[in-house]
């Protein structure tokens, strides 16, 4: 593997997302102080959404790891395919009994997270992939959204879900939960600077002592990836493995091509003259 060939004390492009390599990029950064912020502000239903690959897991991983103490989570990872279920799943996540009757489960519910608040804990439910919950799913989240004290919410929820949930959203039949949400995130491309940026923490981080790229080369990923943190590191992952089979001491734009043309998602060039690459999409 590249590693020892180019003197790395880690592989600096794993697809895994690891909180040990995040990078404080703007569009990251954005989305969770602005959540943070909501929460500590007491607001019920706040959405981060982003295109596949712009590091909504990272960023999700991050916001667990900074909630401030008074705040116990709920973390559910699977998209419930039922109203029922989403509660059932939130009842587990706060350690209430898994036989409480459907007609008695939303009122335990209340009656737990109230309990929390009389002892100073706020809960903050988090659900990921929440573009594939279906429609009464998203209903049991408008309800629970509602359960309050006449000062303040019982239960804060974090959405985290692809482009799709705002399609889903902006259907007429669901404009009551559209409305309940209050502050929304959106995951955004890197720009080139910020694609250097982050491709350079990763080789800082895996112990890069110097210049494996030029700016040439950084550009050509980032137009290939769009910007994309997922595809930037499987087009540096396959670009470094081309340059130690070549046993070449630095990424050329020979190598930054052949990784481009295997990675499926990658926006290709129209050609491969040497000088002047023009780009599909561009």
């Amino acid at each position: 593997m590249y590693q020892s060939h180019f003197g790395l004390k880690a592989l600096p492009f794993t697809l895994t997302p690891n909180t040990r390599s995040f990078v404080a990029l703007p569009p990251h950064l954005e989305a969770i102080q602005m959540t943070l912020a909501a929460l500590e502000m007491g607001e019920g239903i706040i959405q981060i959404s982003g295109e596949v690959g712009t590091g909504k897991t990272l960023v999700c991983r991050m916001l667990i790891r900074q909630l401030p103490a008074q705040f116990e989570l709920a973390y559910l990872p699977t998209p419930a395919t039922s109203g029922d279920e989403l509660r059932r799943a939130l009842a587990r996540e706060l350690a209430l009994s898994a036989e409480i009757p459907a007609a008695t489960l939303t009122e335990q519910l209340q009656q737990a997270l109230i309990a929390r608040k009389a002892a100073g804990k706020s809960v903050v439910v988090v659900i990921d992939e929440a573009q594939a919950l279906p429609d009464d799913a998203l209903e049991a989240i408008r309800l629970l959204g509602n359960l309050e004290t006449e000062q303040e919410k019982l239960l804060h929820i974090v959405l985290l879900g692809q482009p799709e949930l705002d399609q889903r959203l902006a259907q007429h039949h669901l404009r009551q939960f559209r409305q309940r949400i209050t502050f929304r995130a959106c995951l955004r491309p890197l720009d080139l600077a910020e694609t250097i940026a982050y491709i350079e923490q990763r080789l800082a981080e895996a112990g890069c002592e110097r210049p494996l790229l030029q700016l040439a080369q950084y550009r050509e990923i980032w137009l290939a990836s769009r910007g994309i943190p997922r595809l930037i590191n499987q087009l540096c992952h396959k670009a470094f493995i081309a340059a130690c089979s070549h046993g070449v001491p630095a990424i050329r734009r020979k190598e930054v091509l052949m990784a481009i043309k295997d990675t499926l998602g990658a926006r290709q060039p129209m050609c491969t003259f040497p000088i002047l690459w023009g780009w599909h999409g561009a």
